[in-house]
């Protein structure tokens, strides 16, 4: 059981309730929403509505495995901070294995970890000098 969203949750919560009470346990909803946080890897409600406000766009969520292109270079790796930014947002992942940024012969600067702002579509604004987003960002297959 993965909650996508606080709604999920609270949903998944409700149905607890009601099975259990058809069972003659009657529990509150605040009793639920921890079971429910529990049952979803977080120490708590407060820390599951904590994780499901600040997910990301489209389907990004902290923790998933994205692949995409930092400076021209493929990259595989983990969410590992997500927040929103209005429209936009800031994200930083650790890379499955370094990506050099520079392309010239004998230099070198290689990178573990990538930090960003892109937008919902995953792409940043901000443009490399052949005019391609700086960082675009795609979710694994799950």
């Amino acid at each position: 059981m993965t909650a996508r969203s606080i709604a999920e949750a609270k949903a998944e919560a409700r149905s607890l309730r009601e099975a259990l009470a058809a069972e003659g346990m009657k529990i509150s909803h605040s009793a639920a929403l921890e079971r429910v946080a529990r049952q979803n890897g977080a120490r708590d409600w407060n820390t599951l509505q904590a994780r499901l406000a600040s997910a990301g766009p489209g389907e990004f969520r902290l923790n998933d495995t994205v692949r995409g292109r930092y400076l021209g270079q493929p990259f595989t790796g983990r969410i590992v901070a997500l927040s929103k930014l209005g429209s936009a947002f800031s994200i930083s992942i650790d890379l499955d294995r370094p990506v050099d940024t520079i392309r010239f012969e004998g230099l070198s600067n290689l990178r573990r970890h990538i930090r960003g702002t892109i937008g919902p579509d995953g792409r940043s604004a901000a443009r490399t000098s052949d005019g391609a987003p700086q960082l675009v960002v795609e979710p694994q297959k799950r």
